[in-house]
């Protein structure tokens, strides 16, 4: 069985093997141990209420209970660009018009921007290759939706997430190569890991503050401003079914898509359900996936169960009671994984 929870320091190991599968690109899950150790402890001082929300943020590992393997993890950041700033770029418009000569121009540009600062941010999805199978990265994203709607007073209104942006089979980035490239003079992977480890410092002193012609950069560089990376196109298509949505704002490093919503928007806040906990041995109708979470704050666990709803009770076997640590009796939070009539398929 899967299991969604809380990641603790005895996962690092398996964490740390995930960092190394991951590649360029997920600034938020670095290839170092050390980074990697301060985001678990974080999430403990988090749950323990040790944190200002400044600096609070909560990661999630997706265990195979069978052999007791983490094989994906997620995150939520509570309030980016407090403590340190968050940039990104605006997509916007600038007119350029004269009367004299029947000119009238708009162009786009970039304009560094942090006004995202201050929203709640889900982060760091990766789900191991060898897993991509069983609506195990569906239920790796979604499950966040639930911890978010069964908590949204420890969260901000907006949610933002970053989308990884286009790279090619080497890795190297055609935006980053037309413009981050001249103004820091440093490989991609490098900018990237130093802003994944949290040494962002150099991006507000070397970045430009002049907004950036769109129509000035390469073509290769303006056709994939906004555009996810190919791989993590259907993580965008599922969280856009969730109801978050690209409203102009891109990654400076890789141009990848933000997209964004307020959290009493999201279908989780909307449709989940509450139902009473029956337990039994019986065979239930393999009919409709459903998360199923226990809205319990620091022993969160979440699984996914394939059953017929009916009524105001939820049935669960004795295995799947003991790995969301209830009992007969208790409430349960319970949404559809699948979005009605809408085809988002993940992994």
């Amino acid at each position: 069985m899967m299991i969604i929870r809380h990641a603790e320091h005895r996962d690092l190991e398996d964490i740390y093997t995930l960092a190394k599968k991951s590649g360029v690109g997920l600034t938020s899950l670095p290839e170092n141990k050390d980074a990697l150790a301060e985001k678990l402890k974080r999430t403990q001082n988090t749950l323990i209420g040790n944190l200002q929300k400044s600096e609070q943020g909560y990661l999630f590992v997706l265990e195979d209970t069978q052999t007791k393997q983490v094989v994906g993890v997620s995150g939520i950041e509570v309030a980016v660009g407090l403590t340190e700033p968050f940039y990104n770029f605006h997509v916007g418009q600038q007119v350029h018009a004269s009367k004299a000569l029947n000119v009238y121009k708009s162009l786009d540009t970039l304009f560094l921007s942090n006004n995202h600062t201050g929203s709640s941010e889900l982060c760091t999805l990766f789900l191991d290759p060898e897993f991509r199978k069983n609506k195990n990265g569906k239920f790796l994203s979604k499950s966040r939706f639930m911890f978010l709607a069964a908590f949204q007073d420890r969260f901000q209104r907006k949610l933002i997430a970053e989308m990884r942006g286009y790279c090619d089979e080497k890795g190297e980035s055609p935006f980053w190569t037309a413009l981050g490239h001249h103004f820091f003079d440093m490989e991609f992977a490098t900018a990237d890991y130093l802003s994944g480890v949290g040494q962002k410092v150099f991006i507000a002193e070397l970045m430009p503050r002049f907004p950036v012609y769109v129509d000035l950069l390469p073509q290769d560089a303006q056709a994939v401003i906004g555009k996810a990376h190919q791989q993590t196109l259907p993580a965008k298509h599922l969280l856009e079914s969730e109801g978050m949505h690209y409203q102009g704002y891109v990654d400076i490093f890789d141009a990848g898509p933000t997209i964004e919503a307020n959290i009493e928007d999201l279908r989780a806040v909307k449709e989940s359900l509450f139902l009473d906990v029956v337990i039994t041995d019986q065979e239930m109708p393999r009919t409709t996936p459903y998360l199923v979470a226990n809205d319990r704050y620091q022993e969160y666990r979440a699984i996914l169960i394939n059953t017929h709803i009916h009524g105001q009770e939820l049935k669960l076997t004795a295995e799947q009671a003991h790995a969301l640590q209830i009992k007969a009796g208790d409430t349960v939070r319970v949404l559809a994984l699948d979005v009605e009539k809408k085809n988002d398929t993940i992994y």
